[in-house]
């Protein structure tokens, strides 16, 4: 894994391979090309920049013939680039290739949080990608914009929409909770959701009809699959598969009910010896996250929308864009700041958004209180941020486990799969099961839970109640 370079020691310096966060340049270099460096880690996560070691790793230092006045890169910040970055110079003591007492220049680059810095020279604009200082050209210069906060992509105007694309029913959702009855295009306006004529993206995105229509990278996906991993071609196992497209708040709405309805609930017996029920993953955690991901998503990245994905074993929430401006995966339950503020703000009016690391912070404490393991927040690809929750059902059949054991020996209940845990555990809490209620109970077909529990007999763990296959009234017990 790529990480900055904390120290100055010249042996470190010299065999650190160059990579997001680090780079080595010659003494001979022009000052103006190594502001591309400068310009690209500034733009970037920032990093080191170490004038006098060859890019092999050679230390040639500032006393060989051809090497520039250090002073001159000391002052490239200010005389190369646009704004200065802040960027500290510091001259470390080393000896050189040819044995002579030198030194190297290190030049720690701050990002730049708030403005894309530019090449003085040509206004060209450099982003650290990798181990390479890459060119940006000009979409690409105005998405870093938008992420500096230079520019707010949420106010950009939608091109040919208007009023008639505004979606009236939830516009009057939000006059009511505005406690207003003035004209629809007067609140918009009023609101910034609407200049001359036209939508904002942050209008359109909350208020639109059909948002994708002009922003197709505005949906929801969901997906539901038979196991913990999508697989593909004849082993196809997805479930289901619905997206939605309409105003945030439509979509908020729609994805909550879809998802509540497949989630499952678990069984298990409490220590009165009552069969108690809790569910898949805490409420709060998994819409919190998908409304994080709604508001907070980078809606300037294209190609690209917002998936939730159940397995078996866990849930996943992808949102399309990297973390907004300061926000990292290690300071993200304490640093605050929204992508997408007006849309952040008009969700709190909604009743939905908290500030961001609050949010967060609950995440974690609802896992924990039903004893399972910690979200886990990533960012695939550096392209995309990751909410992965684990309902962890191995934990949670513990305390049966040890109760059924008076009953079955923990070899086979170690040899059960994880809807035949359930079948074993609920015919042992209730006395019996029906394929009915393990349907129920595992969000399958009744065929399938006919299937595990007919395994089951036939394995001899548990035993079969009925009259034919097709008594109405079969069940099953422990045997």
């Amino acid at each position: 894994m790529q990480s900055p370079v904390v120290t100055n020691n010249i042996e470190t310096l010299s065999s650190t391979r160059e990579n997001h966060y680090f780079d080595r340049k010659s003494a001979r270099i022009k000052p103006e090309d190594l502001a591309r460096h400068v310009v690209a880690l500034a733009n970037a996560s920032g990093g080191k920049v170490v004038v006098g070691i060859e890019d092999d790793g050679t230390v040639t230092g500032f006393a060989r013939q051809g090497a520039r006045d250090p002073e001159r890169f000391e002052q490239c910040a200010i005389t190369d680039c646009s704004p200065a970055p802040d960027v500290s110079c510091t001259r470390v003591p080393a000896t050189n290739a040819s044995g002579e007492e030198d030194f190297v220049l290190v030049m720690d680059v701050e990002p730049s949080t708030n403005r894309v810095i530019t090449r003085r020279k040509d206004g060209a604009v450099f982003l650290r990608q990798g181990d390479q200082s890459k060119t940006l050209g000009y979409e690409q210069i105005r998405a870093l914009e938008y992420d500096k906060n230079q520019r707010v992509f949420e106010d950009e105007l939608v091109e040919d929409s208007g009023i008639g694309d505004v979606d009236r029913e939830v516009l009057a959702r939000y006059k009511e909770i505005l406690d207003t009855d003035a004209p629809d295009e007067q609140v918009l306006r009023a609101r910034r959701f609407m200049r001359d004529g036209r939508l904002t993206v942050a209008g359109l995105l909350l208020f639109g009809e059909c948002p994708a229509a002009f922003l197709p990278q505005a949906r929801v996906r969901v997906l539901r699959f038979d196991g913990t991993k999508m697989e593909t071609g004849e082993r196809l196992n997805t479930t289901k598969d619905v997206t939605f497209d309409g105003p945030i708040p439509k979509v908020v709405d729609g994805a909550f009910s879809l998802i509540s309805g497949m989630l499952r609930e678990f069984q298990f017996l409490g220590d009165d010896g009552r069969f108690q029920t809790v569910p898949e993953y805490p409420e709060f955690a998994w819409f919190e996250g998908l409304v994080n991901a709604v508001t907070h998503r980078d809606y300037a990245y294209a190609g690209d929308y917002i998936r939730v994905s159940m397995y078996d074993d866990r849930l996943e929430i992808l949102s399309p864009g990297r973390l907004p401006n300061t926000v990292t995966l290690d300071n993200m339950r304490e640093t605050r700041y929204s992508r997408n503020p007006r849309i952040a703000r008009t969700l709190v009016e909604f009743g939905w958004v908290r500030e961001l690391n609050e949010g967060v912070k609950r995440i974690y404490t609802e896992m924990q209180r039903l004893l399972l393991n910690d979200p886990v927040f990533s960012e695939p690809d550096g392209t995309k941020v990751q909410l992965t929750l684990e309902n962890n059902i191995v934990a949670r059949t513990l305390r049966q486990r040890d109760a059924l054991e008076d009953r079955i020996s923990r070899e086979v209940l170690d040899g059960l799969g994880e809807y035949e845990i359930v079948a074993v555990q609920a015919a042992y809490a209730r006395g019996r099961v029906t394929p009915r209620e393990l349907s129920s109970l595992i969000n399958r077909s009744q065929r399938s839970a006919t299937r595990v529990l007919k395994g089951l007999s036939n394995r001899g763990v548990l035993e079969w109640h009925g009259t034919s296959t097709n008594d109405p009234m079969q069940y099953y017990t422990v045997a």
